[in-house]
């Protein structure tokens, strides 16, 4: 438990407020040209103290460093009472929670500096008014404070226009924003890259494909340009879903991160040729990490001499034997080897015996 010792002082109107806890000795100054005092009132006392004890279990249960400590003191500087206990009582009347409370002050310590009337409470209200709930805003406010400090006319609002109009709901507007709560903050990229992409053509249902990953809509300008011209380049229909598909693939790395990605297949032995193939197919094969991309391609190797080859075998004997008709491709390779062999060599007892001769006539053979 916290044991607080408060000692005040006063040098030149100024006031020091100190904490111990055990060996661990934590100091918390604050120039603050006032003196505790209590609320006649509501009947509490000044929240500092309530402030303090929150970044200091903060601090404690959730590892935050002493630097991070340092930085929320030194970003503050109180002259009256008023604006930092306001901003937690209204945060608690929000049903804001003791941890969301901290997280937000942590991540915008000057907030404690914020009219909550003038400036706070008319964007909680607007956002209230387009259909989130309580529980619902603190978790967004509390994940993406930079929302508090945003203008509401200037940002928030018309972000918010833009993706009505996008979605044509509020419902699903919404829903874009819980799934990245940026775009309320960076509105001016999701304008400018919706300008480049609709420029070339690009569906409205399309771009809306894009808000899954939305990332892909807060690209540089500059880069997206260029990021849609290699892909027409390639080949790629900018009216096809697959156009997104790789846009939003090619937006998530670097240049330098993409050729990383490439020589991973060059390592397995794939020519450019191959690897631009793969990917003209399948967009995602760059998207999993460098780590990633070499495990499965090891995992495939092994699967290719384990499974894949023994079963290609045995599928040509059965075809030849006239034991079974057509065979699809994902029903031959995909399925589990508990599946396979209940579902084929269980035909017929002699069946079991020719699979596994399969299977160790190419074990010998390599």
């Amino acid at each position: 438990m916290f044991y607080f010792i408060f000692r005040t002082s006063f040098l030149h109107g100024k006031q020091t407020i100190a904490a111990s806890q055990s060996s661990n000795l934590f100091i918390f100054k604050r120039s603050i040209g006032l003196r505790l005092f209590s609320n006649s009132s509501n009947g509490h006392s000044f929240t500092v103290f309530k402030l303090w004890i929150l970044l200091r279990i903060g601090f404690s249960e959730c590892g935050f460093s002493s630097e991070l400590a340092s930085r929320v003191s030194n970003c503050v500087h109180f002259e009256t009472p008023e604006k930092p206990d306001s901003l937690i009582v209204f945060l608690e009347n929000h049903g804001f929670s003791q941890t969301q409370i901290v997280n937000l002050i942590k991540r915008q310590p000057t907030l404690l500096l914020s009219d909550t009337e003038k400036t706070l409470s008319p964007k909680l209200e607007f956002l209230y008014s387009i259909g989130f709930s309580r529980p619902e805003l603190a978790k967004l406010l509390s994940s993406n404070p930079l929302l508090l400090k945003s203008s509401l006319k200037k940002q928030i609002i018309p972000s918010f226009n833009l993706l009505r109009n996008l979605f044509q709901s509020n419902d699903k507007t919404i829903k874009a924003i819980k799934r990245f709560d940026g775009i309320l903050v960076y509105h001016a990229y999701v304008f400018s890259d919706m300008k480049v992409l609709r420029g070339i053509g690009v569906p409205e249902s399309n771009i809306l494909m894009m808000f899954s990953n939305p990332p892909a809509l807060l690209c540089n300008p500059v880069r997206l340009k260029e990021i849609v011209e290699d892909v027409k380049r390639m080949g790629f229909d900018s009216l096809t879903k697959k156009f997104v598909h790789v846009v939003i693939a090619l937006s998530s790395m670097s240049k330098s991160t993409l050729e990383k990605k490439f020589d991973v297949y060059r390592r397995w032995g794939w020519s450019d040729q191959e690897i631009r193939e793969a990917f003209q197919r399948y967009p995602s094969c760059i998207t999993a990490s460098e780590d990633k991309i070499m495990a499965i391609m090891d995992f495939l190797s092994q699967s290719f001499e384990k499974r894949i080859v023994p079963r290609a075998l045995f599928a040509r004997e059965l075809l030849s034997l006239g034991l079974v008709g057509n065979l699809t491709l994902s029903v031959l390779f995909d399925t589990l080897e508990k599946v396979f062999v209940n579902r084929f060599v269980n035909i017929a007892p002699e069946l079991l015996m020719l699979y596994e001769e399969r299977r160790s006539q190419y074990r010998l053979q390599h």
